[in-house]
């Protein structure tokens, strides 16, 4: 059966190897309080929490300090994907208001409709036929649910769709921070902050939140370091926050999101793995493509598609040595993920003296740095 050691979790060499994870030991409590509303003043303020998953030792810093517990000929892998302005509201013909989430993206659209998968809300279920306004130049139209029961939305617009959100989209903020009545002093702040400075290629609802925390001053000082700063780039969806409903874990589908290495990245990170640098990715979504694509010789081949790879406790990682990641919620995959990366125990163990420290947590909060 699997145990915990000082290396993560290991088989103990009973016949057993295959015990099933259950959801609740994934679970905490967190004290309301403590979920970031906003981001910190200055983005390389947060707090670091810094775990040694071998031993399970943590000290405690701001995240500018970071540069001091990387070594020159490491490499920072980090998800350069930009966050659409995905949510829209609307009203119903009838003057029901509507929000709708676009939970995909077209590349290259130049027709005049585009159909997604989205969430919608409403006072009351919508059907088949009904028509929203989000603004002039802007309409959807309720189409029959997708096969798996996504709602989908046929939109119509003038110019481009990419056009149309920007002007009537705002940023799909996570459920967690509340917005009521929104100043537009705040909406701006969020447009900015809710997107990593390295942000290039458009196609995200939700922010790759570990990168949230790197300023240009701070990446510059990392590279001036001597370690190569590479991007990938993979479109965070709304899958990752989707909740895991099943007790059994393995019984979960997790979700499938698009991803690009492109064959310079890969080189350059293979290199510095030979040379044996340190391959450090920051957040859950640059861990999933890099290990995505590694071989079992533990180097990248470059690549695009759909990764829908589920990392769980019991996971061998064959790319990733280090990893910045925020603290993530009870129960969900991204948890998962970290837990195999350092093992439940020393994760569980180290948000437990986070919350006792007032550390912030999720999408706005502070920062984990386990090496």
């Amino acid at each position: 059966m699997w145990a915990v050691t000082p290396d993560g979790w290991e088989d103990e060499g009973d016949d057993i190897i295959d015990m099933e994870l259950t959801l609740s030991q994934f679970d905490f409590q967190l004290p309301a309080h403590l979920i970031a509303q906003s981001p910190s003043p200055e983005r390389d303020q947060a707090r670091l929490l810094i775990l040694d998953r071998k031993t399970g030792r943590r000290a405690h810093q701001r995240f500018d300090r970071l540069p001091n517990y990387l070594q020159s000929g490491d490499v920072l892998v980090v998800n350069d994907t930009q966050v659409i302005p995905a949510r829209l509201m609307g009203k119903k013909k009838s003057g029901g208001k509507v929000e709708c989430l676009i939970l995909q993206y077209p590349k290259g659209m130049a027709q005049e409709t585009y159909v997604s998968s989205c969430l919608i809300k409403a006072r009351r279920k919508m059907s088949p036929g009904e028509k929203v306004v989000f603004g002039s130049g802007l309409e959807g139209e309720v189409l029959p649910p997708a096969p798996n029961g996504t709602a989908l939305m046929r939109f119509s617009f003038q110019e481009t769709f990419e056009a149309a959100l920007r002007k009537y989209g705002s940023v799909p903020l996570p459920p967690y921070i509340k917005r009521e009545g929104t100043t537009r002093i705040q909406a701006e702040e969020d447009e900015s902050r809710y997107q990593t400075v390295y942000a290039r290629y458009p196609g995200a609802v939700a922010a790759p939140t570990a990168g949230l925390h790197f300023s240009g001053e701070l990446l510059a000082a990392i590279q001036e370091k001597g370690i190569a700063v590479v991007p990938l780039t993979l479109h965070v969806g709304y899958g990752t926050f989707a909740p895991i409903k099943t007790e059994t874990i393995t019984d979960h589908k997790i979700h499938s999101e698009a991803f690009h290495l492109s064959p310079q990245s890969a080189d350059l990170i293979n290199e510095r793995k030979r040379r044996g640098g340190r391959v450090v990715a920051v957040g859950t979504t640059s861990v999933r493509v890099l290990e995505y694509l590694a071989g079992e010789d533990g180097f990248l081949l470059p690549g695009e598609g759909n990764c829908d790879l589920f990392i769980t406790p019991g996971y061998v990682y064959r790319m990733v040595d280090g990893l910045v990641t925020n603290f993530h919620l009870p129960r969900t995959t991204l948890l998962l993920l970290v837990s195999a990366f350092a093992g439940r125990e020393y994760v569980l163990s180290a948000y437990h003296e986070a919350i006792e420290r007032n550390y912030r947590f999720y999408s706005y909060g502070d920062a984990m740095l386990i090496l």
